[in-house]
């Protein structure tokens, strides 16, 4: 899809074709479209192909007097299971004629020039640049909290069920904050190149905004760092409380298996078709055996918890001894 704008009085205006100054917006644009607006553009094909590369990396780069800023912006995919957060490529072209944006998916950031939401000038490229990278890097600072909302909300719901869903839906937000660390990782390495670009560090005003971008940039990138230790402690955690709960339930099905095997043996040797004690007694035969089997598990399962209350008592004895040697060694 391809449109034009142009700033006009301070507001965004829709042209119905391309003029010299103006904005070409391209959105997942055909093959036809972009040799359109190559041509009427002068910007070499290639440039306008960077961005349709989902795995392409943020670079600055000069051309046939073409100037290529690509960017790396957060996109929200809606899903059957729920929202996925993502990283796409984003190019921004100009030369002496106008300036280009590609993109495979509409842009928030670029949505709002078009809403007028934030004025920009068609006709100041540069300008148009930095406005972006700022409002890019809020975009990243917004959808990090609701990633961070989402993982508290994912984490309270496993608190209570424990199931799978939820650990695989914290393991997606993971991956999206590793996506969203490498992109921010990225773009800071581009704005380190594009400071030392004499269209920024020329203008004292471009170099003031450029500033408040890599700071919003930077929070971003700290933000997304500290989330994803948090999230992959909490999965750490929870790990081990699987595996706790896992050996729980082991240790409790290997105490009943053994206890229930103590009558089953017992029942199986007077089982066997030769004489046995009580053989003649009938009734107060089975009687004894049965009260045999009675008491061999009773003593059997005290044996079983007296020696699991031991091992845990020895345990806990050990921790305080070796917390106690450390706090000496410290106050030594």
């Amino acid at each position: 899809m391809v449109k034009f704008f142009k700033s006009q009085e301070e507001k965004m205006t829709r042209l119905e074709a391309f003029e010299r100054g103006c904005w070409v917006d391209l959105v997942n644009p055909t093959d036809d479209e972009l040799e359109d607006v190559c041509a009427l553009t002068e910007i070499p094909e290639e440039m306008l192909k960077a961005a349709l590369d989902e795995e392409e990396t943020a670079r600055i780069e000069r051309d046939e007097g073409a100037f290529l800023c690509l960017l790396d912006t957060p996109t929200i995919t809606d899903t059957d299971e729920g929202d996925t957060y993502e990283t796409i490529p984003m190019a921004l072209i100009y030369n002496e004629k106008c300036l280009v944006t590609v993109s495979l998916r509409g842009n928030a950031v670029l949505g709002d020039f078009i809403s007028r939401r934030v004025s920009v000038d068609t006709t100041k490229p540069v300008l148009f640049i930095l406005t972006f990278m700022m409002g890019n890097a809020k975009r990243f600072l917004s959808n990090l909290r609701q990633l961070d909302k989402k993982s508290l909300r994912v984490q309270a719901e496993l608190h209570r069920s424990m199931k799978n869903k939820e650990l695989i839906q914290l393991l997606e937000i993971e991956n999206s904050l590793v996506y969203f660390s490498t992109s921010l990782s990225a773009n800071i390495n581009v704005y380190n190149k594009l400071e030392r670009t004499p269209a920024v560090a020329g203008n004292e005003d471009y170099k003031d905004l450029f500033d408040d971008v890599v700071i919003e940039t930077r929070q971003a990138m700290e933000m997304c760092n500290i989330y994803r230790d948090i999230l992959s402690g909490t999965m750490d955690a929870y790990a081990s409380v699987i595996s706790n709960n896992l050996n729980v339930v082991m240790k409790l099905l290997a105490v009943i298996t053994l206890v229930i095997s103590v009558p089953t043996l017992i029942a199986s040797l007077w089982g066997m078709n030769v004489w046995v004690p009580f053989a003649d007694l009938g009734f107060w035969g089975f009687a004894a055996v049965l009260g045999i089997c009675v008491v061999v598990t009773v003593v059997v399962s005290v044996f079983i918890i007296r020696s699991s209350n031991s091992i845990r008592i020895k345990t806990s004895r050990q921790r305080k001894r070796k917390h106690r040697g450390g706090v000496d060694r410290e106050e030594n």
